[in-house]
């Protein structure tokens, strides 16, 4: 199968995404910083979600950029990420809106984990389907970044519920990790 269909939709669920995050950040009542102090944490939250909805939108550009064509289960499996990361902005409002209380902060990493073991998974699909000698599983290489975002992920979901912040803190290294380019796929693909 084409996977433009796909590209399309996963493109238009992601805007959607980013639509719902800042559609959830209300005005302040008041004109002065003490208004703006009040919004402080949502707007934080916010930044941190962006941040990784735009890293997930850029890695499955890539990732398809990759890939030639796509199957039943990926597209299956494509749907699992976006489910994942649809709850992205529940969880962000929740967290901001309670200061970064620690069950909204631990759940938020339920959702960034679960985004996580989705991406895997849709990767492991392609792979499958592609090949291991695919030019998809060069450009991929080892997955540390990947491995090691889960690892996080699963160690600050339980700090979360006494050192909310800690985790905040360890979901942050996880986004600059993702931040910082890789270029391999950019090397081995050229549009």
């Amino acid at each position: 199968m084409s996977k433009g269909r796909l590209e399309a939709f996963s493109d238009g669920v992601f805007a959607v995404i980013i639509t719902i995050m800042v559609l959830d950040m209300r005005v302040p009542r008041g004109t002065d910083l003490l208004a703006l102090k009040a919004v402080g944490p949502v707007f934080l939250c916010y930044v941190l979600s962006y941040i990784y909805i735009g890293i997930y939108w850029t890695n499955h550009h890539h990732l398809l950029h990759a890939s030639e064509r796509v199957t039943g289960g990926i597209l299956w499996a494509n749907l699992v990420l976006l489910f994942c990361l649809s709850l992205v902005p529940f969880t962000t409002a929740w967290m901001g809106e309670n200061y970064f209380a620690p069950l909204p902060v631990a759940v938020y990493g339920v959702v960034l984990l679960s985004a996580g073991l989705a991406y895997v998974f849709l990767t492991g699909r392609l792979l499958a389907h592609h090949g291991r000698s695919s030019i998809l599983a060069t450009s991929i290489g080892r997955g540390w970044k990947g491995r090691i975002s889960l690892l996080v992920y699963a160690l600050a979901i339980p700090l979360a519920l006494t050192r909310p912040w800690i985790a905040c803190a360890g979901y942050g290294l996880v986004a600059i990790m993702w931040l910082l380019p890789h270029r391999r796929i950019e090397k081995l693909v050229h549009d």
